[in-house]
């Protein structure tokens, strides 16, 4: 437990981390867009997502439960509420590891009204006997209570009105099929390509009242690692960088001195992403490498590696898995400087 705490803390602490921070929540909050059309980037889903709230509200009944799947940090959350937005009705949060039991579920769907939406983020993680409450109440939108205790106790079905669940989750392949099943629409979002995440910025900017040039938001995107909310939090530090040198509008330099500052460079790299490199590099003549002697060397936890670092590095071609250990590739030792011996570059 404490190592996974540990690992929590790291991924929190770094600049160009996917994850939600406490401290970013009104932030984030006031940078949501609350209509689909106002909601950039994934066109195909968008498309999809408003013919399918449009037919619900031409039919006049609540739409069939969703399921939105994907990296975090691309706008699962946000979509949530825009769904609920579009439909003019209120919208209930919770997540999977805050519901401890079946019955805290339980006391929250039986209190829904007529339409409502709920949202479940991290869906993944609701205890086994929540799932099958849930079940019951997607689809035969019920809830079974019970009354008394031991031998004499009975179970009472209490019927609900129509809701719609909105279930979000990193990790699709850990629900269990019955619970996947009771979602008649499933959206994937994709990691957003440069273009998008510019007029993300630039919208997220102009609603955050800072003046930056496109250039400027260009570099920002190529930085964010694909991904919305790492983009909103770099434009906060750039932000933070123009009030304290007072400049009047964000320029490319200030981009680059500000991000240089924390760190992270013209690929988004970070600190522990480049020591992984560096160690894969110089002192591990590129590989192949063990997961735990490559986390030894840069004195991070092996999890830590796999799960903060390395799927960004893989995603990007900076680092590959292989049978027999991690190896760095040939775009690995052109930006670190470096020079790869001849059987990577003939390889990678």
């Amino acid at each position: 437990m404490a190592e996974l705490i540990n690992n929590a803390n790291e991924e929190s602490l770094r600049m160009i981390s996917a994850e939600s921070q406490s401290n970013e929540y009104i932030s984030d909050e006031e940078l949501r867009p609350d209509t689909l059309e106002t909601f950039i980037g994934q066109p195909q889903l968008k498309a999809q997502m408003k013919l399918f709230l449009d037919a619900a509200q031409l039919r006049g009944v609540p739409p069939d439960h969703i399921l939105l799947a994907g990296p975090p940090g691309l706008g699962k959350t946000t979509l949530s509420m825009i769904v609920a937005h579009e439909l003019g009705v209120p919208i209930r949060v919770t997540s999977g590891p805050a519901i401890q039991h079946a019955g805290d579920l339980a006391s929250i769907v039986s209190s829904l009204e007529e339409g409502e939406v709920l949202f479940i983020d991290e869906i993944h993680r609701l205890p086994r006997a929540a799932e099958e409450l849930l079940y019951i109440a997607m689809e035969d939108f019920r809830v079974d209570v019970m009354v008394g205790k031991g031998p004499g106790a009975s179970s009472i079905p209490l019927t609900l009105p129509r809701f719609t669940v909105i279930g979000a989750t990193t990790r699709e392949g850990m629900l269990p099929s019955p619970l996947r099943a009771r979602f008649g629409f499933t959206a994937h979002l994709d990691y957003y390509p440069h273009s998008e995440l510019k007029k993300l910025i630039l919208r997220s900017a102009d609603v955050l009242g800072i003046a930056v040039e496109d250039a400027a938001a260009h570099e920002l995107a190529i930085r964010s690692r694909g991904t919305p909310r790492v983009a909103n939090r770099l434009l906060r530090r750039v932000r933070d960088w123009g009030v304290v040198h007072s400049l009047g509008h964000i320029t490319p330099e200030a981009v680059f001195d500000c991000l240089e500052l924390y760190q992270i460079d013209s690929e988004g790299l970070d600190r522990l992403d480049i020591a992984v490199l560096t160690a894969m590099c110089k002192q591990f003549a590129g590989g192949p490498v063990g997961l735990n002697n490559l986390a030894a060397m840069v004195g991070e936890e092996a999890e830590t590696v796999e799960t903060v670092s390395e799927p960004y590095l893989v995603r990007e071609g900076f680092l590959a898995r292989t049978p027999r250990g991690r190896v760095a590739t040939s775009k690995a030792w052109k930006h670190l400087g470096l020079v790869p011996p001849n059987d990577v570059t003939s390889v990678f």
